[in-house]
């Protein structure tokens, strides 16, 4: 009886680490025009090139891997919640002081990522913040959490459309002033008014070149001149952002949390299960996501296109998500390439420390070396393919000695106030 249940355990915990890898290195593919390109995340147009083979990594990025990323990551955070804290309370313990303590120093790690390794997209901030209210949820009914969770994914939805309404709005008011302008003629003080709110929306979108031209000079110019011009920006990110994108990341955790009480997660549904997910999410995600990039091209990469583009967002997104996350689970499910599951498996069991790692291999080459803003788009997933072989066989041969990662050991040290074994 033992021998029967311990293989499909290991299965189970296999496919949550195997996601979770494949989510960490997926992730960098978006990360990377962050940490290598001023201002080109969303709109290629402003830097590293949106034509020939630049255009076609933006292209296969936004239409494959937008959004979805980030998503996945905190599927599994739900999901590792529902984990982490029934296993404590199993064995008849509390598990509101490890879970604090453990989510207070994910923002301490949060911070250490933002502010001294100047990654100012970091979600761990974020994610140990949200992790104090998620702790109230443990216990709901998994179909409650999928309905709460999509509810607030609707919110986030919502916010998007209000915040694509406004700028649609200002591009309107403003037209009359920009034909004026092109005219010649002497502008009014309204005219002017509207003018001033477009560009101020639009720069979302579309940056100057001397805008740009002074991001890069402040992150090339050594460490010291690169930490005030990011911390300013790391602590937008880690307020505002906090609040600004609260409903997407909170929403997405619940989902992971009612996914892991259904058996999605774990490997216990039926196989139609994971391949409904890949038909229904690649079958709504891809066709939406082509046609909002199509549009953006269509409309020649202007923030109006994008703002139109944005009001489909998640209808784009949230499925495509649902169709990685099932062909993940499915080839975990069907036992292909043993060596490759095991692999990423390995980087899932790593997933802080090499999150980390991402941060720090990249501000050395960007930041240190001065190669922000001096590649192609296109070229920075020669660097990404780089990071990933090296992150893989790290996390491989590491864990073949020692029990955890290094900022794992760390995280499992502080948490329980004691000093974990290492070696295995």
């Amino acid at each position: 009886m033992g021998e029967q249940s311990a293989a499909p355990a290991r299965d189970r915990i296999e496919a949550l680490d195997f996601v979770r890898g494949a989510a960490l290195l997926g992730i960098l593919l978006l990360n990377i025009t962050g940490f290598g390109l001023p201002d080109s995340y969303v709109n290629p147009a402003n830097a590293g090139g949106s034509s020939g083979p630049d255009l076609w990594s933006w292209i296969v990025i936004q239409v494959g891997f937008e959004g979805t990323q980030r998503a996945l990551f905190a599927i599994l955070f739900g999901a590792g919640a529902i984990l982490f804290t029934r296993n404590l309370e199993a064995k008849g313990g509390d598990s509101a002081p490890l879970w604090f303590r453990r989510n207070f120093w994910l923002i301490v790690f949060g911070m250490v990522n933002g502010y001294l390794l100047l990654w100012f997209g970091d979600i761990l901030f974020s994610y140990g913040v949200i992790a104090f209210g998620l702790y109230a949820f443990r216990h709901m009914a998994p179909k409650r959490l999928l309905a709460l969770g999509l509810a607030m994914l609707v919110a986030s939805a919502a916010w998007n459309l209000w915040d694509a309404t406004l700028m649609l709005n200002a591009e309107r008011a403003a037209r009359p002033a920009i034909e004026a302008q092109a005219a010649g003629e002497e502008l009014s003080p309204a005219q002017t008014a509207a003018l001033e709110r477009w560009d101020a929306e639009r720069v979302e979108y579309e940056s100057s070149a001397d805008s740009m031209q002074a991001d890069i000079k402040a992150r090339t110019q050594g460490y010291a001149a690169a930490f005030p011009y990011l911390a300013r920006i790391t602590y937008y990110f880690q307020t505002w952002g906090l609040i600004r994108y609260f409903f997407d990341a909170f929403g997405m955790m619940l989902i992971g949390m009612g996914l892991f009480g259904l058996g999605v997660l774990t490997l216990e549904r039926p196989g139609s299960v994971y391949l409904a997910m890949v038909a229904i999410g690649y079958g709504i995600g891809i066709p939406v996501n082509i046609i909002e990039t199509k549009h953006v091209i269509d409309g020649a990469f202007a923030a109006s296109a994008f703002a139109e583009a944005n009001i489909s967002y998640d209808l784009g997104r949230l499925p495509l998500t649902m169709g990685h996350l099932g062909l993940l689970l499915l080839f975990v499910r069907l036992g292909a390439i043993p060596a490759l599951r095991r692999a990423l498996a390995a980087v899932g069991r790593m997933a802080l420390t090499s999150y980390m790692m991402q941060s720090a291999i990249c501000g050395i080459l960007f930041l240190g070396l001065g190669w922000y803003g001096q590649l192609q788009r296109h070229e920075l997933y020669y660097i990404v393919a780089a990071i990933w072989a090296f992150q893989i066989a790290f996390a491989v041969l590491w864990l073949a000695r020692f029990r955890f990662g290094p900022m794992e050991y760390v995280w499992r040290w502080l948490t329980y106030g004691a000093r974990p074994p290492m070696k295995r």
